[in-house]
C-alpha cells in the first residue's frame, strides 16, 4: 500500500509538472512570436496584391510549423516523463530490495545485553554447541569455545576421530540423561567397546558467569575382550577475539591454558591428571598438545586431523610399548591441481590437550574465572561430586513436580527415558550468531541479513543442529512447562529476527560453523516463503500459565507487550503474502516448480515437504492446513473453502490429477553411437489424464488440520467423519500412531523422484500425533455428540504413540525423527529429540 500511495503521489506530481511544462512552452512560443514580429510601412498597390496572394501560404506554413513544434514539445515532455518514471522505478526497486534486509522498526523484544553475564549470569555459560558431542560456550557473539574430541588407539580401523555429531559415526547411542538447562548436565556416549560419561557443573561467582568443571569417565563394555586405550582431546579456541597461552609442565604435559577475552576477562583452564576414579590413585598416561591458529570454528576437526602423527610410543609400566597416534605439528593439506581461495578471516588461537589412557579412567577439566575472587574451594573431586548430587536431586524433584510421571504409575525405566527426552532438548539448546543469506524478487543476487543472535532448541544434533521456525514452536511447548524463561528468551530471539515486511527466515544458518553443515541449495532463504507459525502455540501456553496464576508467569505480560508489534506485523505478512485466490483462503508459496521431475511437487514451506498437494502448482490453489493456522474458528467458511462432500473430508483445492507416475525417459541413441556419450535416462513424470480444478484426493495429516488445531466446533457433523478416518487401519490408524498418508492413497510410500524417498507419505511423525492426541483430549472433554468416541480414541492413540517411542528408545538407544508405520521402527535422523520429545507431554497428559 505504501508503494501504491507513493506511486500515485509521484505520478500526480509528474502529470502536474508535465502540464505546467506544456503551458510554459506554449506561452514561450507566443511570446517569442509577438516580440519577433516586424511592422513594415505601407507599400503601393501591386505589392499588396502579392502580399494577399502569399498570405494563405504563410498561414499554412505557420500552421505546419506550430503542429511540428507541438509534436516536438510533446515528445520532449514524454521523454522527461519517461525519465522521471524510470528513475522513480529504480528508486522503488532499490527501496523494495532493501526491505528484505531491513529489520522491524519496533523496539527489540530482548535488549542487546540480555544474554550478558551482568543481566543473566546463571545462563551465560552453557552447552550451547549442540553440533558437537561435548562442548561449551557463552551466550555472546564471539565466544571462547571449549570442546572434546576423542579416538580409540590401536584399532584395526582407520582413525575414528569423534568431534561433531555425525550419524556416520554409528555410535550405539549418545545423549543427555539429565540436564536442567541451567547449571549441570550428565551425558552418556556409547562407542564401539567403551562408554564415555560426560558431566559438567557450574558455580556462580564473579562478574563473568562463574566457574565450571568437566568430568569425563571412560569404562569398557563388559563384552570388550581387553581394556581399550583411548585418547581424549580437550580444546579451547577463541573466535576472532581474545588470546590464549599454553603452560607446559613435566616436559610435554599441558597443565593449563590461561587467556583473556572481552566477554570473559581473564580466565584459567586446568587439565587435571587422570585417575582410576575419584579416590583412586593416578593412572599412567601419555600426553601431547597442539598450539595452532584457526580461521573458523568449522575448521577445528580438520586442524587436529591434519596434525596427527604416529611417531609417539605408549609405554605403560606393565605391558608392551606400542606406537600411538597423537597431535604433533599442524600440516595444512596439499590441494593438487586446484588452488583454493585464500581464507582472509582473522586467525584465532586454538590449543589442544591430549591425554591417552587405558580404561577405566576419569579426567577433570576446571575453568576458573579471573573475577571470581572469593571461591570457597576448587570445584573438583569430592567437591564436584557433592555439587553434582545436589543438582541431580533438585532435578528429580522438579521433574516429578512438573510432570508427575511416578504418580501416574510409570516405571522407573520409563521415567528415566522421559528425563532423557527433556534433557536432550535442553542440552540441545544452541546460541548462534551471524547472518542469514536472503533474497527477494527485487534482488538479482542474495544479500546478507543483518547480524543477529538466536537462542534456540534444535531438531537433531547430528542432522539439523540449527534453528527451524516451525520446529521451534513445538520445542517450546515442552520447554515452557519446564522453564518459561527459556521459552520467553527463545521466542524473543526468533521474533527479533523479523524484518520490516514481517518475514522471518524459516531456517536459521548463523555463522560459518552452522553453514558448514548445510548443503548449498538450502542456504539462501527467500522472503516469499513462510513456515507454519507454531510459535503461537507456545505463546498460547504462556498465556494459559498466566491465567492459571503460575508463579513463573509474572514476566509473561510485559514480555507479550514488547512482542505484540512484531506479532501483528507477522500476522499481516501471512495475510498478504500467503493469501489465496478467494477471500479468506490461503496458499503456501515456494512449491517446487519443475513438475516434470517430481511425482508431486514438494511444498517445503508447509513443513510437510512431499505430502501430496495439487499435482500441477498454480495460483488457484487453496491449502487447508494454512487456512487452519490462520483462522481461529469459522466452520461455515471452512466448509465453503475446503469441505469436499464427495470425499467426505477436508481437502486442498487446485489444478490436480491423480493419474501420474514416474517413468524412465526415452533417450535416443543413434545406431552405432556409444551409449555412454549420451545423457543417463532419468525418471520423469508421466501424466496420463490432464489435470483440472478440483479438491485434492489425499487423505492424511493435511485433512486433519481443522481437527488438530481445534477449528472444528465440538458439535460439527464433520467431526464424525474425521474420527472415522482417523481410526480406520486401512487409512491412518496404526499400532504406533497415525500414519501421515492414507494407506489407500495412490502416492502412499511412493518415491517423489528417483533419489527422493517418501518422507511425509506414510511414516508416523510425533509432532502431528501430539496434536492429534491433544485434539482428542480436547474433544473428549467438550460437550458434544462425539465426546465419548473422542475420549476412547484418546486413550488408545496416546498409549500407542508413547509405547512405541519408548520401546524404540530401549531397543536402539535413540529417539527418532519418524517411525515406520508398518513395523514401528525408528527411522530418519537420530537422535531427534526435537519435537519427538513431545512424548513427555503425552505421558504427563499436559496439553
Amino acid at each position: 500500500m505504501e508503494a501504491r500511495r507513493a506511486g500515485s503521489s509521484t505520478t500526480d506530481n509528474v502529470h502536474l509538472e508535465f502540464d505546467t511544462f506544456l503551458r510554459l512552452s506554449r506561452e514561450g512560443r507566443m511570446g517569442r512570436q509577438r516580440h519577433g514580429k516586424r511592422v513594415l510601412p505601407s507599400d503601393p498597390g501591386p505589392h499588396r496584391k502579392e502580399e494577399k496572394s502569399a498570405a494563405p501560404h504563410r498561414k499554412e506554413k505557420k500552421k505546419k510549423m506550430d503542429i511540428g513544434k507541438l509534436f516536438i514539445n510533446i515528445s520532449i515532455g514524454l521523454c522527461i516523463f519517461s525519465l522521471l518514471w524510470f528513475f522513480y522505478a529504480l528508486y522503488m526497486r532499490s527501496s523494495l530490495a532493501k526491505r528484505v534486509v531491513t529489520l522491524h522498526h519496533s523496539p527489540q523484544v530482548l535488549d542487546d545485553n540480555s544474554t550478558s553475564p551482568d543481566v543473566s549470569p546463571e545462563r551465560f555459560w552453557g552447552s550451547y554447541r549442540p553440533q558437537v558431542y561435548f562442548g561449551m560456550k557463552t551466550r555472546s557473539p564471539k565466544s571462547v569455545v571449549t570442546g572434546l574430541m576423542w579416538m580409540r588407539q590401536f584399532s584395526d580401523l582407520d582413525v575414528s576421530l569423534r568431534h561433531t555429531c555425525e550419524q556416520g559415526d554409528r555410535l550405539q547411542s549418545y545423549g543427555w540423561l539429565m540436564h536442567d538447562g541451567l547449571s549441570f548436565g550428565v551425558q552418556e556416549i556409547r562407542d564401539s567397546d567403551f562408554t564415555l560419561t560426560t558431566e559438567f557443573v557450574k558455580r556462580m561467582g564473579g562478574e563473568h558467569g562463574g566457574d565450571w568443571t568437566w568430568r569425563v569417565t571412560a569404562k569398557q563394555h563388559s563384552s570388550a575382550p581387553q581394556p581399550p586405550v583411548i585418547s581424549l582431546m580437550f580444546y579451547v579456541a577463541t573466535d576472532t577475539q581474545g588470546s590464549l597461552q599454553a603452560h607446559v609442565e613435566e616436559r610435554n604435559r599441558l597443565g593449563s591454558v590461561t587467556g583473556s577475552s572481552e566477554e570473559l576477562g581473564n580466565f584459567k583452564i586446568t587439565f587435571r591428571k587422570p585417575s582410576a576414579g575419584e579416590t583412586a590413585s593416578g593412572k599412567y598416561a601419555s600426553y601431547n598438545h597442539l598450539k595452532a591458529v584457526s580461521q573458523g570454528l568449522e575448521k577445528l576437526t580438520d586442524i587436529v586431523r591434519n596434525s596427527l602423527n604416529r611417531r609417539f610410543v605408549f609405554s605403560p609400566p606393565s605391558g608392551e610399548k606400542r606406537p600411538y597416534i597423537a597431535v604433533d605439528t599442524y600440516k595444512p593439506p596439499h590441494h593438487h591441481q586446484q588452488q583454493k581461495h585464500a581464507d582472509t578471516r582473522k586467525e584465532s588461537d586454538f590449543v589442544v590437550h591430549q591425554v591417552t589412557v587405558q580404561t577405566p579412567f576419569q579426567v577433570e577439566v576446571l575453568f576458573e574465572s579471573g573475577s571470581f575472587r572469593d571461591r570457597p574451594d576448587q570445584l573438583v573431586g569430592t567437591a564436584m561430586t557433592e555439587e553434582l548430587e545436589k543438582r541431580k536431586a533438585a532435578f528429580d524433584l522438579k521433574f516429578e513436580r512438573t510432570f508427575g510421571l511416578q504418580e501416574r504409575g510409570f516405571s522407573p525405566a520409563q521415567v528415566k527415558f522421559s528425563k532423557a527426552a527433556l534433557s536432550n532438548m535442553l542440552g540441545g539448546m544452541g546460541y548462534f550468531h551471524g547472518q542469514s543469506v536472503v533474497q527477494s524478487a527485487y534482488n538479482e543476487y542474495p544479500l546478507l541479513y543483518p547480524e543477529g543472535a538466536l537462542f534456540t532448541a534444535v531438531p537433531s544434533r547430528s542432522f539439523f543442529p540449527r534453528g527451524f521456525l516451525w520446529d521451534e514452536g513445538f520445542h517450546q511447548l515442552l520447554l515452557a512447562k519446564w522453564d518459561p524463561q527459556v521459552t520467553r528468551e527463545a521466542t524473543g530471539h526468533w521474533l527479533d529476527l523479523i524484518n520490516v515486511e514481517g518475514w522471518i527466515p524459516r531456517e536459521q544458518i548463523l555463522g560459518d560453523e552452522a553453514r558448514s553443515k548445510v548443503p548449498a541449495e538450502f542456504v539462501v532463504q527467500r522472503n516469499e516463503n513462510a513456515n507454519p507459525p507454531t510459535l503461537f502455540l507456545a505463546l498460547q501456553e504462556l498465556l494459559e500459565q498466566q491465567a492459571r496464576g503460575a508463579e513463573s508467569a509474572a514476566a509473561t505480560l510485559p514480555f507479550l507487550r514488547r512482542l505484540f508489534p512484531r506479532l501483528q506485523t507477522w500476522f499481516e505478512w501471512y495475510n498478504t503474502t500467503q493469501a489465496g485466490p478467494l477471500p479468506n483462503s490461503y496458499r503456501w508459496r515456494g512449491r517446487d516448480k519443475d513438475t516434470n521431475l517430481f511425482l508431486n511437487p514438494k511444498t517445503l514451506t508447509s513443513g510437510l515437504d512431499d505430502y501430496p498437494r495439487a499435482s500441477h502448482p498454480s495460483a488457484d490453489e487453496r491449502h487447508v492446513d494454512l487456512h487452519c493456522w490462520m483462522a481461529l474458528a469459522d466452520n461455515g467458511l471452512l466448509d465453503e473453502l475446503h469441505w469436499s462432500e464427495q470425499l467426505r473430508a477436508f481437502a486442498d483445492y487446485g489444478n490436480h490429477t491423480q493419474d501420474v507416475s514416474l517413468q524412465k525417459e526415452k533417450v535416443y541413441v543413434p545406431p552405432g553411437q556409444p551409449r555412454h556419450q549420451f545423457p543417463v535416462a532419468r525418471l520423469v513424470r508421466s501424466v496420463r489424464r490432464a489435470p483440472k480444478p478440483q479438491y485434492v484426493k489425499a487423505l492424511g495429516y493435511v485433512s486433519l488440520f481443522p481437527f488438530l488445531l481445534h477449528v472444528l466446533s465440538p458439535d460439527s457433523s464433520r467431526l464424525q467423519h474425521v474420527l472415522r478416518d482417523l481410526r480406520d487401519p486401512d487409512k491412518l490408524w496404526t499400532p504406533y500412531g497415525l500414519r501421515s498418508l492414507s494407506k489407500a492413497d495412490p502416492l502412499y510410500m511412493k518415491r517423489n523422484t528417483e533419489h527422493d524417498a517418501p518422507y511425509w507419505r506414510g511414516p508416523v511423525w510425533i509432532n502431528i500425533n501430539y496434536l492429534a492426541v491433544r485434539a482428542l483430549h480436547h474433544y473428549g472433554n467438550a460437550e458434544g455428540p462425539y465426546r465419548e468416541t473422542a475420549a476412547v480414541l484418546y486413550q488408545e492413540l496416546r498409549t500407542n504413540v508413547v509405547s512405541n517411542v519408548y520401546r524404540q528408545y530401549v531397543e536402539t538407544g535413540y529417539i527418532w525423527e519418524q517411525y515406520n508405520d508398518t513395523t514401528g521402527r525408528g527411522q530418519g535422523s537420530h537422535p531427534f529429540t526435537g519435537w519427538s520429545a513431545l512424548t513427555v507431554l503425552m505421558m504427563a497428559e499436559q496439553y
